[in-house]
């Protein structure tokens, strides 16, 4: 099944950047189509009989108000950016098209804006020839009513209205809570090598020789071994002496070793994660049980069975209205009562500290309220 979004630009520039997006989401570019004041054809209005341009739009089965709107939108030089999608393509569609910088007018607000400017729009079923008596053949499908889009993506952005089909839902969104981990730099050693010169004193015992020369008076009769006595002859002692001699030598006296100890430690995370809560209030009194009135239903109720203790309906009526609302919350919509009565009531008592409303008194309307949500209120039992 398809439908058909349709969004009003100010500008020829904005449309085509609304098309360009829509077609990024795989949409045929055959389905999505800008229209302005050519595409009005002769009448400013179309009506059932003459649809003017909306006889192009296959699924543009909108209200009268609508269409006369986007056409007057059309008439005062305005592009109006149509697209034909299937179900499982509109909210990508619708959700495209409200991105922050599509700059989409909101139709319903530019609507008012022209009736305070005295825009009269032509009254339902009516184009401008509606005076001459129009015939009711445009035919419009009873399973699409129009819609404005930015009621379905309210909880998006708000401002520009697209009109669609679509049902509207909210979504349930919550955080997940992922821990990893990653190397960070928390110090470390750097280690620098370099050459110091340190004095060394060693002793050390040297030896020196010195040549004595002496002369001493000699009176004796030449022997037989002087008989060379008288020729020359020469001596020579030489003194020999020691000197120190220093060596170096080099030797590995200590290593330093540079390593990493690795050790684990377990650290406690904390943080806060978010979710969506929904809370369903049921409007006009109806509820689910039948529609009566539950102001109506709760008073027949206290009458039957507290009106005799002396109390009043109003002391009873929050009790009532909590444990509907109880039943309702999500963190309790899928548990049954003795699953949850003891957390229900220690949340009554801190509502109601101090109070004479005190858990045991209120107790069973507050059960009568939360079976009131399940249609279980004809189930005989006992508080």
């Amino acid at each position: 099944m398809s439908r058909t979004i349709t969004a009003l630009f100010n500008t020829r520039a904005d449309a085509e950047a609304g098309r360009q997006r829509l077609l990024a989401t795989n949409i045929d570019a055959d389905n999505v189509k800008i229209h302005d004041k050519a595409s009005l054809g002769e009448t400013a209005y179309s009506s059932h009989s003459a649809p003017g341009m909306w006889a192009s739009i296959k699924n543009a089965f909108l209200p009268d108000e609508d269409r006369h709107t986007y056409e007057e939108g059309v008439r005062r030089g305005g592009f109006l950016l149509t697209a034909d999608v299937d179900d499982d393509e509109a909210d990508e569609a619708v959700k495209a098209l409200n991105e922050a910088h599509m700059n989409s007018v909101d139709i319903d607000e530019r609507a008012s804006q022209w009736k305070s400017q005295g825009w009269n729009p032509p009254a339902a079923g009516l184009g401008m020839a509606g005076a001459a008596g129009m015939s009711t053949g445009f035919q419009k499908s009873s399973s699409m009513s129009a819609q404005s889009a930015n009621q379905q993506a309210s909880i998006g952005r708000t401002g520009s209205l697209q009109r669609d089909t679509a049902t509207q839902s909210i979504p349930v969104v919550e955080e997940q809570l992922k821990i990893g981990k990653r190397e960070v730099q928390q110090g470390g050693v750097r280690v620098y090598s370099r050459i110091v010169e340190t004095p060394v004193n060693e002793s050390i015992s040297l030896r020196e020789e010195h040549v004595d020369v002496q002369r001493r008076a000699v009176d004796q009769p030449i022997s037989s071994d002087d008989v060379d006595a008288f020729r020359e002859q020469s001596i020579e002692m030489r003194e020999t002496a020691e000197e120190a001699v220093v060596q170096k030598s080099a030797r590995v006296v200590e290593e330093l070793t540079v390593s990493k100890q690795v050790n684990e430690r377990q650290e406690q995370v904390h943080d806060t994660v978010r979710r969506t809560e929904v809370e369903v209030e049921r409007l006009d009194g109806m509820t689910a049980s039948g529609g009566t009135n539950d102001d109506s239903y709760y008073r027949s109720h206290f009458q039957s069975n507290y009106g005799a203790s002396g109390g009043s309906y109003d002391d009873y009526a929050p009790a009532y209205t909590y444990g509907s609302q109880m039943r309702g919350d999500s963190r309790y919509s899928s548990r049954q009562w003795d699953d949850v009565e003891s957390d229900l009531r220690s949340d009554w008592e801190s509502r109601n500290a101090g109070g004479g409303s005190t858990w045991e008194k209120m107790k069973s309307a507050v059960r009568h309220g939360w079976d009131r949500m399940t249609n279980d209120t004809g189930t005989k039992r006992s508080y």
